[in-house]
């Protein structure tokens, strides 16, 4: 099994594009792979021949250096395989997996500590006269000895807290049960032995008894996009700035030029604004930087270059492909390179490096009508990422000499969340002052 991402620890085997006695040249389609970033085609470096599968179809979590499969060279006797084994290849290992945390059972300091949260002494005199100390007994739960007299119909059962739990969450009538613990206790066996009367009718509790639900396996790729997600949030300090931005020159622009391109390209609202972002992030550089380890010395690194991640919805979840050096490009050549990461993203046929990187990220959900904004979680190791809502046409006044007009305008809310450890936040309020100065005033942005 090869590792395909710097993350990946274990796979998922898709479909074998070569089946046992063809011939494999540099460059070929081997097998699909699901890693955990996303479906892809392992192509094979070198000649030989495909002698015998080890992992079929469909086989799950193998883990990085598990044999799948036997190679040989041109010439050699496949058949001499057909018995050949994983056990044959020198086995397999189990993928890692993270060690359960277990939960202290005692107390983690010594009665003797003097902390206020250290459990009590007691003092006990040895048969010499010397007094020792030790742990103070553990509270025993007494048993009820009753209350008030109260008549049979109105005395409420006894019963233990598992029990009653039990019967709340079944819908067990506790008065109807038979008690068999000590006492007259209703004990958690009883509940569960319980079975209605015949003569009684059916109520809303007990149709409802047990709940109804579907467990859908976590793929490898929901599994990383989870771990991330909780390391950035444990990691980084987020801080969010919000801004409404009109976009009704920028639309204007966007109808121009689609109308004088002569089907040469189409652009969309989203493009002008990942031009946007990197006008933005040249001017604030500290916005176009990430928290590092190099060496063992923590830096902040500054990048020249402004490397949009755009995240893209996929049937196996979300993902980031990258447009490179957005500085330097066009609107067209933006519009085009999006279109292509997003289908390839759909598809899962993304390489590592189309998505693995980025300076800064921008995701919008401005196509749902209902999104009116909302905050984005930043894509490590990145120090910020847009969130951008749907378009709204909002009444504005207009004054003039004779009266006060309205007018409509079409606006956007967008939110940057940022990293408080690489971006103060008088600085992400500085990018989102430049970035709404280039959105309202578009023509800058061809400059």
């Amino acid at each position: 099994m090869p590792a395909l991402s710097p993350t990946m620890t274990s796979g998922n085997i898709g479909t074998w594009q070569k089946k046992p006695g063809d011939s494999v040249s540099p460059g070929d389609v081997l097998v699909e792979i699901e890693t955990d970033k996303a479906q892809m085609d392992f192509e094979f470096q070198e000649e030989g021949v495909l002698a015998k599968i080890l992992k079929e179809s469909g086989e799950k979590d193998v883990a990085v250096g598990n044999p799948i499969a036997v190679m040989v060279e041109e010439g050699e006797d496949v058949s001499a395989f057909e018995s050949f084994t994983v056990e044959d290849a020198g086995g397999e290992k189990e993928p890692p997996k993270e060690a359960p945390k277990e939960e202290a059972s005692q107390s983690s300091e010594p009665p003797s500590s003097g902390s206020q949260t250290s459990p009590p002494t007691i003092e006990k005199a040895d048969s010499k006269g010397d007094s020792k100390s030790e742990p103070a007994p553990e509270p025993e739960e007494s048993e009820p000895i009753g209350g008030k007299l109260q008549t049979s119909l109105d005395r409420e059962p006894l019963a233990s807290p598992l029990a009653k739990a039990l019967a709340l969450e079944r819908g067990v009538p506790i008065k109807e049960v038979k008690a068999t613990g000590p006492n007259g206790r209703i004990t958690k066996q009883d509940i569960e032995k319980y079975k209605p009367s015949s003569s009684a009718g059916p109520t809303t509790a007990s149709a409802a008894a047990a709940p109804s639900y579907e467990d859908i396996p976590a793929s490898s790729m929901r599994k990383t996009i989870a771990n991330r997600l909780v390391q950035s949030m444990n990691q980084n300090p987020h801080y969010f700035v919000s801004a409404t931005l009109s976009v009704t020159k920028l639309l204007k622009l966007r109808q121009a030029l689609n109308s004088s391109a002569d089907g040469k390209y189409k652009l969309s609202l989203n493009d002008f604004l990942i031009k946007a972002c990197s006008v933005a992030c040249k001017k604030i550089p500290a916005v176009n930087s990430s928290w590092r380890e190099v060496d063992g010395q923590t830096v902040i690194r500054q990048h020249n270059t402004v490397d949009v991640s755009v995240a893209v919805a996929t049937p196996v979840g979300l993902m980031t492909p990258i447009v490179k050096g957005v500085e330097g490009l066009g609107l067209s050549s933006i519009s085009a390179q999006v279109k292509d990461l997003g289908k390839r993203a759909r598809d899962g046929k993304l390489k590592p490096e189309e998505y693995q990187g980025g300076t800064f990220t921008i995701s919008n959900m401005g196509m749902n009508a209902a999104i009116e904004r909302f905050t984005a979680v930043i894509n490590p190791p990145q120090a910020g990422i847009l969130a951008v809502g749907t378009t709204k046409k909002v009444a504005i006044p207009v004054e003039s000499e004779d009266e006060t007009a309205v007018a409509w305008d079409d606006q956007i809310v967008v939110t940057g969340s940022f990293d408080h450890k690489v971006v103060d936040g008088a600085v992400g309020a500085d990018w989102i002052k430049e970035f709404k100065k280039v959105v309202e005033n578009p023509l800058e942005m061809l400059l």
